[in-house]
């Protein structure tokens, strides 16, 4: 028996949909532990593009139960649209195989009223929020006022809190974003109707992963956003709102830490990042532009174009030690098909200082000069590949080089955005 997580080794965006559908096929249980839809698991399955943001990859596979945990903030419109989607579409027709935890987290429309108003008045200081209410949850759930599902099935409960946070709200609204102020009788029916078809979903699901997990059931963990946005280990204040690491997995999913065997970290094989913050092996010039065109680098949730560079080692190892991520699987190996010269940032350098380790300093951050490493490029295409070995030469000195300077090894180097396009060098479920 093994329980694998997955977690996201950059600035999200690293592939773990596809790592997740994978991986699932010998899973019974798929767990998402934080986040809320601001993250978008992109699937290609038969030539099919599903984009998912709160259900849990594992979704697109019979039999499998998925699980929405408390440290995810859920939009129910949002999930209740997903759900329609994949009924529609011939998955999920068994409500039992979705369970959403009744500690979670709604997220309520001054939330998103309150994302967007203030991402205005930023300017040209905006962090880059995707505007989806995340951050006002979650500042909600740590100021204990915070909405969760248990409350909103319970009637008296419901109409109290949402009565004080609508006038407390409002005020703020008006007061100061200078924006409208919403009305509790709409949001309170539109909810009480979210409410009548989710409640069938919702329930313990802590202890329902522990009893399957002492049952011997495999589970496999989802993280959302990647570790480089983690709120206490990322480039703060540009992060998101909750904790993308391994620790956020144990406090999300209400399991305890021996519970989980493997630890995936996922990592392109160059790096990607959506809005701002800084971003030392940024490439502004045509190279960057072919691996966004190439990488079809473009946001699953806002559609926004990504930022693109080489890979930064240094981001990995600290993703790495965080976590103690035990197997790194490398996506998107297919994207350097063409370049003469690819780069690997190694360190950073900053005022006559040499940075192997990830800088807390945003200013370091912001003006830190990669130390790179060149490695020589291939032109022959890879996305057929099936074994390391079939690799190009230099294609495989890349990734052997890059095992040695991240100290870990890969487990998995993704070829192609299709399920087939995988070379597996080692299953977790299995060892």
């Amino acid at each position: 028996m093994a329980n694998v997580a997955v977690i996201g080794a950059q600035w999200g965006d690293e592939g773990k949909g596809k790592i997740v559908d994978l991986f699932t096929q010998d899973a019974d249980i798929v767990v998402r532990f934080q986040g809320g839809n601001n993250a978008g698991h992109t699937l290609v399955v038969g030539g099919e593009k599903t984009v998912l943001h709160l259900i849990p990859s594992g979704a697109l596979h019979p039999g499998k139960l998925c699980v929405i945990g408390n440290g995810v903030v859920v939009d129910p419109q949002v999930l209740l649209e997903e759900i329609a989607g994949l009924k529609k579409r011939g998955y999920l027709l068994d409500d039992s195989s979705l369970r959403i935890s009744d500690r979670a987290h709604v997220i309520m429309p001054y939330h998103k009223s309150i994302d967007q108003a203030r991402e205005r008045l930023r300017g040209k200081g905006k962090i880059g929020t995707t505007g989806r209410g995340i951050g006002p949850a979650y500042e909600d759930k740590v100021a204990r006022t915070g909405i969760r599902f248990i409350d909103l099935l319970e009637e008296q409960t419901f109409r109290e809190k949402l009565r004080h946070n609508i006038e407390e709200k409002n005020i703020y609204l008006k007061a100061i974003l200078k924006e409208k102020t919403l009305s509790f009788n709409e949001i309170h029916d539109t909810y009480c109707g979210y409410r009548e078809r989710l409640k069938r979903h919702v329930t313990n699901t802590g202890l329902l992963l522990d009893n399957n997990i002492k049952a011997g059931k495999k589970v496999l963990f989802e993280g959302a956003q990647g570790t480089l946005l983690d709120v206490d280990h990322g480039t703060y204040p540009y992060v998101t709102s909750s904790n993308t690491v391994i620790g956020g997995l144990c406090s999300g999913a209400g399991v305890g830490a021996k519970s989980i065997h493997h630890i995936i970290g996922i990592s392109k094989a160059y790096t990607t990042r959506v809005g701002s913050g800084p971003f030392p092996t940024e490439l502004k010039g045509a190279e960057g532009e072919k691996l966004k065109e190439e990488g079809s680098e473009f946001g699953a949730t806002t559609g926004r174009p990504r930022r693109c560079g080489w890979l930064d080692a240094v981001g990995v190892r600290h993703a790495i030690r965080i976590s103690g991520i035990t197997g790194i699987a490398l996506t998107k190996l297919d994207v350097l098909t063409g370049f003469k010269k690819i780069g690997i940032c190694v360190a950073y350098r900053y005022d006559g200082k040499t940075y192997e380790e990830f800088p807390s300093s945003l200013r370091v951050l912001e003006h830190a000069e990669p130390v790179w490493e060149e490695m020589d490029g291939w032109d022959t295409p890879i996305t057929g590949t099936k074994r390391l070995s079939d690799l190009p030469d230099n294609a495989q000195r890349y990734v052997r080089r890059l095992e040695e300077i991240i100290a870990t090894e890969l487990i998995l180097v993704s070829v192609g955005p299709g399920r087939e396009q995988t070379v597996m060098l080692k299953n977790p479920f299995a060892s």
